[in-house]
């Protein structure tokens, strides 16, 4: 091998493990805090926030340890130090003990959260999507013993199935249909928690009472056992998404064309895709295709004649793409199987559908 060659080779090792270093190392913000005392209503993403250029890597400014559930819990009236451990910036803490008047130490309660789960309780109950064939072959509400349409606490609805007395259900109604906008792909159903109750009475129709109401229940919404999956964690710990295809935004739950911080998503992709509660996704709006025109004059997309149009698709020398912007992130907390909703932690601009989800980079980031 000459020496040309292995400069290189070396030179490609170097690279590589300076990548992989700065990668892997904390940026901290300017103008950061030495010490923070914790407040009530904090949550560890908004801390780091005060010290990290990323927040959502705030398991690493910790030291969490992955495979610990529940790593070290945070109190209001903590008071938190930035230390340097090994060259790498950590936060420790000195508790806040609160005695009695007698003394005694007070037992400690509320734990500061992950994230708001304020935000997103809602989804964590009420939210799904389901393959519409799942759908189809639930109980549904064919009537209620209140003469109204719309049914609510306390009222009794007929269910067309035969379920055991005393068994709890959830009432959903059917919602959006959702379909991958590349390729087609049906993504399942969304359906939404309006009322839980309890059956009182069974038969080839059964009588179930209505115990609780999100909004009205109406004729013809399914019917579903009450599903221990119900409860889920209301801890998460972050980590990059790192999927071999791009995701993108499917849709906003709310239902506008757009969305912003703390505001919620849906992902076109789930579990099959190996999408899990805790993934971050960077968000990007991909980069436009200027055309030239026959004076050599460039022309964005929204200015585009009917040849520019025709150019764009026949001549490569006169296209040119610009970088995709970068947007902000975002972090999942529900998943299903083909589909998966999210929580914009950080909005640079406005997320919209069809906005590109991949690894977040730091070293992009930190360029923009």
């Amino acid at each position: 091998m000459d020496n040309t060659m292995k400069r290189i080779i070396l030179l490609a090792f170097v690279t590589l493990n300076i990548f992989g270093l700065n990668a892997d190392t904390l940026t901290l913000k300017a103008g950061h805090p030495d010490t923070y005392i914790v407040k009530k209503g904090d949550t560890l993403w908004d801390i780091s926030g005060y010290f990290l250029k990323d927040p959502w890597r705030w398991p690493k400014l910790w030291g969490v340890n992955p495979q610990i559930a529940n790593p070290h819990l945070i109190y209001p009236g903590d008071r938190l130090t930035l230390v340097f451990i090994d060259g790498q910036p950590r936060l420790v803490k000195k508790q806040h003990i609160k005695k009695g008047v007698e003394g005694r130490i007070v037992p400690k309660d509320g734990a500061i959260p992950a994230i708001d789960l304020a935000l997103i309780q809602p989804y964590l109950v009420q939210n799904r999507v389901v393959a519409q064939e799942w759908l189809d072959e639930q109980p549904m509400v064919l009537s209620g013993e209140s003469p109204s349409k719309h049914h609510i606490l306390g009222d009794v609805v007929y269910v067309n199935a035969d379920m055991p007395v005393g068994q709890k259900v959830a009432i959903y109604q059917p919602g959006r249909e959702f379909s991958d906008t590349e390729t087609g792909e049906d993504l399942g159903r969304e359906v939404i928690l309006t009322a839980s109750g309890r059956v009182t009475a069974n038969g080839e129709v059964s009588k179930v009472e209505l115990l609780s109401n999100l909004r009205e229940t109406k004729i013809g919404y399914a019917v579903v056992p009450v599903e221990d999956d119900a409860l889920m964690s209301a801890y998460f710990l972050p980590t990059a998404a790192e999927l071999d295809v791009p995701a993108h935004v499917l849709a906003t739950a709310s239902q506008n064309r757009e969305a912003g911080k703390l505001e919620v998503v849906y992902l076109d992709k789930g579990l099959a895709a190996g999408v899990q509660p805790g993934h971050v996704f960077a968000i990007y709006r991909d980069g436009e295709e200027v055309v030239l025109d026959n004076s050599g004059t460039p022309v964005r997309p929204v200015d585009r004649s009917t040849y520019d149009k025709l150019v764009a698709h026949i001549s490569d020398d006169k296209v040119f793409k610009v970088p995709d912007v970068y947007h902000g992130n975002l972090m999942v907390f529900k998943v299903f199987d083909k589909t998966s909703l999210g929580l914009i932690m950080q909005s640079d601009r406005a997320v919209r559908v069809k906005d590109k989800l991949i690894t977040p980079d730091s070293l992009i980031e930190l360029g923009e």
